[in-house]
């Protein structure tokens, strides 16, 4: 059933409508995080033990959100994460894209996307397109020359997944194909959630588990697990690997995965414009620390030389304004607006950054600057042994 009013004011009541919407396959994978959960947890829980310290006077009338990221003008510091197979909602991707066009930031579009990249590059011209290293360097070199031919702005190398797969509360079960045995199978668990479905009928489409960015020489799309399982059979990149595909895009190139300082003097040294602390949301190794606490390690290490960036367990503007305090130049989003997207499609994804928008807003007037490039660690109380910090040597 339509909501009446199909706004939300939070991004957890995005959250609620999502779960409500989605079929419990789709909703559950949306959810992830590997074994315990324990990574997916404190990415959220650990900007909660954060405070802000607010000014009562003197604040500004008018505040400045716009930044550069990736060389590219946005209206502010958060980017779309590029997140696979979006079977949430028939438009999937390109409703993500236009929605990020509409509210003037920029878009990441993954690999493993069920949409082709010309289709989203078409709807919102500042995208950046995320590679796994996949096939070997003939592979990825043909993903980067069509990556450019197709008008995309950045590349992003994703490398913080090394294939943990079990789940302590369950792995959903994601068939190979939707085909007519499977929606028969399927029926069950598809039928109590009528709108979801609807939305596909209407749109003359099923839901969608091929790849198309993956698609060799203008052939058919693979499916999703056997492009994955081509990616796990190839054999890991080294740095001398990122380097050549720096040397090879030979643009603006996001490093998406970093937890270490070393890694991170690794990445500058491999000539990236910038990196990403991440731990691809909870789904990598489990027990890794939040982001968040990784973050002032990186960015006093690194953050003159490239773009630091963070994602991972932001719900909210308040969450933004935190990361850019300790050293962030811009945060990802991937689950909170993949649940706007369940919610209400692109006008959800609009909702939620505007959601996210609003609430940097009232944390940089509070705190009492014209512009989130003035938000500094002074503006947080930040408790003791917050921070962790790994690979900084002596």
């Amino acid at each position: 059933m339509p909501w009446r009013n199909p706004w939300f004011e939070t991004v957890a009541e995005a959250q609620r409508r999502a779960r409500r919407r989605l079929p419990s396959v789709v909703y559950d994978s949306l959810l992830a995080g590997s074994e315990r959960g324990r990574t997916v947890t404190d990415n959220v829980g650990a900007f909660a033990e954060l405070g802000f310290a607010p000014r009562v006077a003197g604040q500004h009338a008018k505040r400045r959100l716009t930044t550069t990221v990736l060389g590219l003008p946005a209206s502010m510091p958060v980017l779309i994460s590029p997140t696979g197979v979006q079977a949430v909602h028939p438009d999937g991707e390109v409703a993500v894209a236009r929605a990020a066009a509409a509210r003037d930031v920029i878009m990441s579009l993954s690999l493993f996307a069920s949409r082709p990249m010309e289709e989203v590059v078409a709807v919102n011209p500042r995208t950046a397109f995320q590679v796994h290293w996949i096939g070997g360097r003939d592979r990825m070199r043909d993903l980067v020359r069509r990556a450019r031919a197709s008008g995309c702005r950045a590349l992003i190398a994703t490398l913080d997944w090394s294939f943990s797969h079990g789940r302590d509360h369950g792995s959903p079960a994601i068939p190979e194909k939707v085909d007519l045995r499977t929606m028969l199978r399927s029926a069950p668990g598809v039928l109590p959630h009528p709108g979801w479905l609807w939305s596909f009928a209407r749109a003359g489409r099923r839901p969608d588990l091929t790849v198309p960015n993956l698609a060799v020489a203008g052939g058919a799309a693979p499916a999703f697990f056997g492009a994955y399982r081509e990616w796990m059979r190839t054999p890991p990149p080294t740095w001398d690997d990122i380097a050549w595909l720096v040397r090879e895009w030979d643009g603006p190139f996001l490093l998406k995965g970093v937890s270490r300082v070393d890694d991170a003097r690794r990445a500058v040294d491999a000539g990236v414009t910038a990196l990403s602390v991440s731990n691809h949301g909870g789904n990598n190794l489990d027990t890794t620390p939040a982001t968040i606490r990784l973050l002032p390690s990186i960015a006093e290490a690194v953050g003159g030389h490239v773009e630091v960036l963070l994602d991972g367990g932001i719900r909210r503007g308040g969450d933004v304004a935190k990361a850019l305090a300790l050293g962030a130049r811009a945060v990802l989003i991937g689950r909170a607006y993949l649940w706007g997207l369940a919610a209400n499609g692109q006008a959800g994804v609009e909702n939620v950054l505007d959601i996210i928008r609003g609430g940097l807003d009232s944390a940089v007037l509070g705190l009492g600057h014209s512009s989130v490039a003035d938000l500094g660690p002074d503006d947080l109380f930040v408790p003791p042994g917050f921070t962790r910090t790994a690979g900084a040597g002596r």
